[in-house]
């Protein structure tokens, strides 16, 4: 039987790159994209791609004609979404709508990667009819995203996804988990949000749940995913100690930025604190997944990566805020 092919858009980024590695280990042909971030990942073959050049994206997928498309280019920090607004629109919105409609040429599954910050953050939880209300650059790229494919497109998925954490490939970045690691191995403590409520969910969790809908054949969905529970990243930073073994003094409370746009936000909101629980039984019930609790993905992912914590004493330190 020939193996189905997966083309990855965004190979080098936290989550093509774990996609890639998931899709691989399933026996899948995959193919990935990168602009000036080169990854090596055994058994992938690589290609550069600027994801704003219909050429580009036109040759690639006409010369490889995959099954399944997914879409792991953006710009996902907050922050840096704020402070270039034109780039996040080009990468979150522009070179999806040229990605998806080349691949819905050529007769390939568009799969669109979302999060929950298409939500305002003021609501006890979210469904997937719920109208998109960014209050972010960010939420709102993702939202015309979502709303230009679901538009367009015959043949697609779209994933919303709560906090996604792993390791990453790139490591010339390190993101949440890793930089919780390493303040664990230093002895140092680090410094993490208490009002930013999510879920958080390992990587590969995504690679499944996209996997389980692309057999079973399921088109023009759009699914959330998310752990069952939501917490602070300060919360699951003490998850994290608890699980892996470590001392619960590796946080300490901060208050990281949020980068409202005044002109998104509603500024009668009463709480400083935002909410972005996702309600994920559609995915569920579609897919035959059962989705677990922040611990239960922690568990998973510590089993995962082969790790067997030990307890620590953390020494003095002052803390360091992650963005």
């Amino acid at each position: 039987m020939d193996r189905k092919t997966v083309m990855i858009f965004g190979v080098s980024s936290f989550v093509g790159s774990n996609l890639a590695e998931y899709f691989k280990s399933k026996n899948y042909r995959v193919i990935g994209t990168y602009y000036e971030n080169k990854v090596t990942i055994d058994g992938v073959l690589t290609l550069p791609c600027d994801i704003l050049s219909k050429n580009q994206i036109q040759t690639i997928l006409y010369t490889f004609r995959p099954e399944l498309t997914i879409y792991a280019v953006g710009l996902s920090s907050l922050m840096n979404c704020r402070e270039q607004p034109k780039l996040a629109d080009a990468l979150n919105t522009a070179g999806a709508f040229n990605v998806s409609g080349f691949s819905e040429r050529y007769g390939s599954k568009f799969c669109y990667i979302s999060s929950c910050y298409i939500f305002t953050g003021d609501e006890e939880e979210y469904r997937e009819n719920d109208t998109p209300q960014p209050s972010t650059i960010y939420g709102k790229t993702q939202a015309s995203s979502e709303f230009f494919v679901q538009k367009s497109c015959l043949n697609y998925l779209i994933f919303r996804t709560c906090a996604l954490y792993g390791r990453n490939y790139n490591t010339n970045q390190l993101n949440f988990f890793e930089l919780l690691e390493r303040k664990a191995a230093k002895n140092e403590t680090l410094e993490c949000d208490s009002k930013i409520y999510l879920g958080f969910l390992d990587i590969h969790y995504l690679g499944m749940a996209i996997d389980t809908a692309f057999k079973l054949g399921v088109k023009n969905r759009l699914f959330q995913i998310s752990s069952k529970d939501i917490c602070t990243y300060y919360d699951f930073a003490k998850k994290y100690a608890d699980v892996f073994e470590q001392s619960s003094g590796i946080a300490s409370k901060g208050d990281w930025e949020f980068p409202l746009e005044i002109n998104l936000f509603d500024a009668n909101k009463e709480s400083d604190s935002f909410r972005f629980k996702m309600n994920t039984l559609n995915l569920e019930g579609a897919l035959n997944l059962r989705l677990p609790t922040i611990e239960e993905s922690l568990n998973f992912t510590k089993q995962r990566l082969g790790i067997s914590g030990r307890k620590k004493k953390m020494l003095k330190t002052s803390g360091v805020s992650f963005i």
